[in-house]
């Protein structure tokens, strides 16, 4: 049984532990999917409504969107646990001779690449969420708007916790130009994203307080 297949209390349960797998990376792609899940019911309150007529076609579509993505975040949960075992094994090679740094280094190299390649994707898919929300937000059912904002805010939360998993893999590269890339690719999303979940998540807040 994979990660994403367990129930809540056990994946909270084993989160709580010193096991290596799951962690930040896994729990983000999770709060992702919840994210995800929390528009797509946005969705689900407003298709088959006479009042929302006008932008049905437009509601099944980012619907189909967030039954991908939901998948995806899933399986991201998975792919994180996978990623981290090599890189946990390559810290514990020996390194007493020449021979052994420099073998060392160089699957270092390799598995932080990978380490960081799924906390990439799951602020890619973050970024995505927080685009559909959006829209569900300001054109979905005005009875689950409160759920658009959680949503806004959990992919935010997810989006900036992939983050961190990013930087911390770049911090051990060697190869110092990959690490700037991907440092300014995590940069990028973030001034740009969390920015527009605040946005939704102000403009919900402002909606309900009125």
């Amino acid at each position: 049984m994979g990660f994403s297949d367990k129930s809540c209390s056990e994946f909270v349960e084993v989160l709580a532990t010193k096991a290596p797998v799951p962690g930040g990376g896994g729990a983000s792609a999770m709060v992702g999917a919840l994210a995800t899940a929390l528009g797509n019911m946005v969705g689900s309150l407003t298709v088959g409504k006479k009042k929302y007529a006008a932008v049905e076609e437009e509601m099944r579509a980012l619907k189909d969107r967030c039954d991908r993505l939901q998948k995806d975040f899933l399986h991201l949960v998975e792919r994180d646990a996978e990623v981290f075992e090599p890189l946990a094994r390559a810290y514990s090679m020996p390194k007493n001779t020449e021979e052994e740094k420099a073998e060392k280094a160089r699957v270092m190299e390799i598995v932080l690449r990978d380490a960081c390649s799924v906390p990439m994707e799951i602020m890619e898919k973050c970024c995505e969420a927080i685009d559909i929300i959006a829209v569900f937000a300001e054109k979905g059912s005005v009875i689950a708007i409160s759920d658009a904002g959680v949503g806004a805010a959990f992919a935010k939360a997810a989006l900036q916790g992939a983050s961190l998993n990013v930087y911390i893999n770049t911090k051990s590269m060697a190869d110092k130009a990959l690490a700037a890339e991907l440092n300014a690719r995590c940069d990028r999303m973030l001034e740009e994203y969390t920015g527009k979940a605040d946005a939704i998540f102000d403009s919900v807040l402002g909606r309900l307080k009125k």
